[in-house]
């Protein structure tokens, strides 16, 4: 980290990924399960939403992209939980320095409708990530006449802040008397 970079008070990243739905495959969107008829095929469990988040977090500190850290080639990420890839994307970014400020997503998805579900997303996400339900903006759209009926598109953005002191990795934290 150069002088410059380590001055930085604030970093966005951006992530989007997309998968093509597959029968016999379960369905999962931000760390939840969705009952629905088909999945997303993906080397690991294909969540599009942990996957657009993980490479925000990863872009917002230049670290690789999530296809480089977790290589679809690789059989140990065959059917993996896409949560491990976050934690991993979090980690690196705590490393850094920095603490996420805030997550903002948008679904595109025919089918299934993301409404009913937005509200288990944001809470398992606030697990995943730490962060308070206020902190997280979810939003679904339909693709209309992009020829992507049978996929979903998960784009995200995050904006990280510098750490405090206090919860600098590695440093203790100051004692009170």
């Amino acid at each position: 980290m150069t002088a410059k970079t380590a001055s930085l008070q604030m970093r966005i990243g951006y992530g989007w990924d997309s998968h093509e739905f597959k029968a016999g495959v379960p369905l999962k969107i931000g760390g939840v399960d969705i009952e629905y008829p088909k999945g997303l095929g993906g080397h690991s469990d294909g969540d599009v939403l942990l996957h657009a988040i993980t490479d925000a977090l990863l872009g917002a500190v230049a670290a690789p992209d999530i296809g480089t850290l977790f290589s679809p080639f690789d059989p140990q990420w065959k059917g993996a939980d896409s949560a491990v890839f976050l934690e991993e994307a979090l980690r690196r970014a705590r490393a850094a320095g920095y603490e996420i400020s805030n997550v903002d997503s948008t679904l595109i998805l025919a089918q299934p409708k993301i409404g009913p579900h937005a509200a288990r997303i944001r809470e398992n996400l606030c697990g995943l990530l730490g962060l308070a339900p206020e902190q997280i903006g979810i939003k679904a759209k339909t693709p209309e006449g992009m020829g992507t009926d049978n996929a979903a598109i998960a784009h995200a953005a995050v904006l990280l802040q510098k750490l405090r002191p206090s919860r600098q990795p590695g440093i203790p934290k100051k004692k009170t008397r």
